[in-house]
């Protein structure tokens, strides 16, 4: 007689220890507006650091009336993770000790890279070479600054994400760059209006064209969003029928100018404070 076949024991995802391990809240950053628990979690072996919001903790806000923000959220990671960059650190919806919330992997941002190398403030009027103008500032006693950001690959990927999530609020404390390189965007709670919302940082690419890449990416989006397609069946359970098709539209009008948007003048164009 044969010896039975053995079956390889199954991988555990960072996905299945977010969404099935053993939730410890460990602390509370209390700097948010919102409850944000810090949290370890174990499951089948394997052990990591996480960020816990719980929907009870949310502060209702009159312009997002549909959902809540921890939808938003890992909606926010489902459409990056369509993108291919890997943007946003892996996030899913689940119970936990205070009910139902997002729950994301803990990302280190790197010591010796805290995002002093993507954002400068500079008394210039222009930006050097390799840095884009955002625009000027107060910095006290009646001085202004010219706000600059990075001309990087990683933020130009970020900047397209924000205009397709319509994210009202990417602030510099929000870029975690790590040691390897990577460069993560986090709190996307304030995403997917159906309106325009758009404020950022990352306004040194406006209106110029896309890179061949990001058409690339963008068009796999559109398809993607189509109705019944994969990408759309699984932010229906996350957002609303308008927002999705605000989301398709913002995709199709990129595509279509085959440019970064530009601010539009109707909603404040950067975030407040903006770090």
């Amino acid at each position: 007689m044969s010896a039975p076949e053995r079956i390889p024991p199954r991988s555990v995802t960072t996905a299945d220890l977010l969404a099935q391990g053993e939730l410890k809240v460990r602390g509370q950053i209390r700097e948010a507006s919102n409850a944000v628990l810090y949290c370890s979690v174990s499951y089948e072996g394997r052990d990591a650091f996480c960020v816990y919001k719980p929907v009870a903790g949310e502060r209702p806000l009159w312009d997002f009336p549909d959902g809540t923000l921890a939808q938003r959220e890992v909606a926010a990671y489902e459409v990056s993770e369509a993108t291919g960059w890997g943007l946003v650190p892996t996030t899913v919806l689940r119970d936990g000790p205070y009910g139902e919330g997002m729950c994301q992997l803990w990302v280190e941002a790197s010591p010796e890279d805290d995002g002093a190398g993507l954002l400068a403030l500079v008394d210039d009027e222009e930006p050097a070479e390799g840095w884009k103008a955002i625009g000027f500032a107060e910095v006290g006693e009646g001085r202004t600054a010219l706000l600059v950001h990075a001309d990087d690959t990683r933020l130009r990927r970020l900047a397209v994400l924000d205009a397709v999530i319509n994210n009202a609020d990417r602030k510099g404390g929000h870029l975690l760059p790590t040691g390897e390189g990577r460069l993560y965007g986090i709190d996307h709670g304030v995403t997917f209006n159906a309106d325009n919302k758009l404020r950022t940082l990352l306004w040194g690419w406006a209106g110029e064209p896309l890179t061949p890449e990001a058409v690339e990416v963008l068009t796999g989006l559109r398809d993607g969003l189509a109705p019944g397609a994969p990408l759309a069946t699984r932010l229906a359970e996350l957002i609303t029928t308008a927002e999705i098709d605000a989301t398709r539209d913002r995709v199709g009008a990129m595509l279509t100018s085959g440019k970064h948007p530009e601010p539009s003048g109707e909603w404040p164009a950067i975030p407040w404070p903006p770090v």
